[in-house]
């Protein structure tokens, strides 16, 4: 067997770390772009599922423990799949109810994580300002777990408030 013989010169050791710069860029850019399609679909299925409990539910009533009886049923037969917990049954119906309307899946709100998505429908019941937080660009730092978009929110307007009015007062 004929082993393969390094680089002879510095020319063909910088042109392979080019190489391997490049292709490490490549295989990077490819798992975001895999990650982002991934919770776009992600969040296109929860949103179709929860607006499914929300017709199940007008059409049986919340007596016949339709959630209960689908984190069952969906577990059971997908039992290697995480996020059918009656929790999260739940949380997909509130999104749903939330953005009623079908087109949200090429919205913000498709684009950021699920977790995230929870927390707006937890603390924001505004509509408006859901729709404001799901746009943000910086969803990181408003959905850490320090701190509510809510509280993020005010401390923003308080300082509008403040820049505005030391430009009237001078101080």
């Amino acid at each position: 067997m004929e082993k393969t013989a390094l680089p002879s010169s510095t020319a063909e050791s910088h042109d392979y770390q080019s190489l391997l710069a490049d292709l490490k860029t490549r295989v990077r850019s490819a798992q975001v772009k895999a990650a982002l399609s991934v919770n776009h679909e992600l969040i296109q299925l929860y949103w179709e599922i929860g607006r499914s409990i929300l017709a199940a539910q007008d059409r049986e009533g919340w007596g016949t423990k339709v959630i209960d009886r689908l984190a069952g049923d969906l577990r059971h037969e997908f039992p290697e799949m995480k996020g059918f917990s009656p929790r999260n049954l739940k949380y997909m119906r509130r999104l749903a109810e939330a953005w009623p309307d079908p087109s949200i899946v090429p919205q913000p709100v498709a684009q950021i994580p699920w977790g995230h998505n929870c927390i707006l429908l937890d603390k924001i019941g505004e509509p408006a300002l859901r729709e404001y937080y799901s746009r943000k660009p910086d969803n990181n730092q408003v959905f850490s777990k320090s701190g509510s978009p809510v509280r993020e929110k005010r401390i923003a307007e308080r300082r509008e408030l403040v820049v505005k009015q030391k430009e009237k007062t001078g101080f």
